[in-house]
């Protein structure tokens, strides 16, 4: 079908804009039209993925603070509307447990959510130490200036290796690196003050999950594919649903506020797999409106 004929199909059912940052769907007939698709990927995801990435937002839903997560990976992203922040909706989205790697920040929902492995978000981690390097205290400088560098490095080294997958001088940098970070915390845990202290015992107790990637490159170390960008990837995930909730303020119900959430698990899905919106919302409300079995599916094509 023609660009022009299925925008104007489009426009006709339900107002859809996808444009200057703005989502925007005011008739039943796509929500209905997608909900197949939408569930047919949250089934899906259920079933594990070697690495998924986890973030939530906050979301306005009369007046009253929501919330909005999103789980992602390269190929996909999967949005939900949910009342809360908590355990309990981590587990209605994933399962009680997933034999995955899950990707996040060190928010502690996620600390003890049984998975098979976790990586924290250095980036995340970064920001902690840089705000440690401002504040008042004995050594808090000096321990925030030393950890930021080494997290640097460890990002420096990761994007070579993502550039050229040479895992020989990948593993040789990781063995030193590995030196140099116990070196450093054995220098300043001792000494470092409440703030700082955190944060070194973090590292030290949670060890498996802050370096995770060390040993397994394939899993990046940022949750970047669920909060902004990633190595080679420019789709930002929750840009769209930020400006969507500034734009609009928030949402009227939450029947609404999942309607907005599938919404963007089309627009943001598609956008990963290289695939046209507009072909998707159309396709989807053809078959709904001839009854066909052949709706289009949002699962990677691997």
């Amino acid at each position: 079908m023609p660009y022009e004929k299925q925008q104007e199909m489009l426009w006709e059912l339900g107002q859809i804009d996808i444009g200057l940052g703005t989502l925007v769907a005011t008739n039943e007939r796509i929500t209905q039209a997608i909900d197949p698709s939408i569930t047919e990927l949250s089934n899906w995801l259920k079933q594990t993925q070697p690495n998924i990435h986890v973030d939530e937002t906050p979301w306005s839903v009369k007046g009253v603070k929501e919330w909005l997560w999103v789980i992602a990976n390269s190929e996909f992203c999967l949005f939900t509307a949910a009342d809360t922040r908590s355990r309990a909706e981590l587990e209605a989205i994933l399962g009680t447990q997933y034999f995955g790697v899950i990707s996040s920040d060190d928010y502690s929902v996620y600390n003890g959510y049984q998975a098979f492995a976790q990586q924290k978000c250095l980036a995340h981690l970064r920001r902690h130490f840089k705000k440690l390097i401002q504040l008042p205290g004995l050594d808090n400088q000096a321990i925030g200036e030393a950890f930021v560098d080494l997290i640097d490095e460890a990002f420096k080294n990761y994007a070579q290796w993502f550039e050229t997958l040479d895992s020989t001088s990948y593993n040789d940098w990781v063995n030193q690196f590995k030196c140099k970070l116990q070196s450093s915390l054995n220098q300043w845990i001792d000494l470092a003050g409440a703030t700082a202290g955190q944060l070194l015992r973090s590292l030290r107790d949670k060890a498996s999950q802050w370096w995770y990637f060390l040993e397994n490159p394939e899993v990046p170390p940022d949750n970047n594919q669920a909060e902004r960008e990633s190595f080679g990837h420019a789709s930002r995930t929750l840009r769209l649903a930020v400006t969507k909730r500034k734009v609009s303020g928030g949402s009227r119900s939450m029947e609404r506020f999942q309607h907005t959430a599938n919404l963007l698990t089309v627009v943001q899905t598609c956008r990963r797999q290289g695939r046209s919106v507009i072909d998707f919302f159309a396709q989807s409300l053809l078959a709904g409106s001839v009854n066909s079995q052949s709706r289009p599916s949002l699962l990677p094509q691997y």
